[in-house]
């Protein structure tokens, strides 16, 4: 856990950035830069549901009736765990979608004959005085997926864990 910490003590964008220009542009390079900095908050979040879920009274009573450790871990801590993991796994996925309009706009995402929100607003940035809407639309739709994606997840996290959701 603490090479995971010394990961997450740098900032995710900045950390996407350097393994972008290290590695060169492309769309593989691209994924690698957007999945190293989000891999050790899913880590500790993982860790610490199966660190809750084991001193449950239900893995007890498992434990006790003879269930090995994978029959613990597959039958009971992962379904369990899976409705945070879910609901994390969406935020991620709409901070990955500004993450690569990011880099793609900075030039050092995926190459500018690939189709990118962030390469089609990088084109528009020459003629934003004659033609605003060029970056004006795109930056729009990436907002609008952003936020169609967190409320999904939080929709997700209503639905599959309802202690947090709110009173009719």
């Amino acid at each position: 856990m603490r090479v995971m910490d010394g990961i997450m003590a740098i900032p995710g964008i900045l950390l996407a950035i350097a393994l972008a220009t290290i590695f060169g542009g492309g769309i593989s390079t691209v994924i690698l830069a957007l999945a190293i900095p989000e891999v050790p908050g899913v880590a500790r979040l993982v860790r610490s549901l199966t660190l809750t879920l084991r001193e449950q009274v239900f893995i007890e009573a498992a434990r006790s009736y003879g269930a090995s450790p994978l029959r613990l871990l597959f039958k009971y801590i992962l379904p369990n765990a899976l409705a945070p993991i879910t609901v994390q796994a969406t935020y991620i996925c709409g901070l990955a979608i500004l993450y690569e309009a990011y880099l793609s706009f900075v030039g050092v995402g995926v190459p500018p004959e690939h189709p990118s929100w962030g390469n089609i607003v990088a084109e528009g940035r020459s003629f934003a005085l004659i033609a605003p809407y060029l970056i004006l639309y795109p930056s729009l739709v990436i907002v609008a997926v952003v936020l169609a994606i967190n409320l999904i997840g939080d929709g997700l996290r209503d639905m599959l864990d309802p202690r947090f959701a709110l009173p009719d």
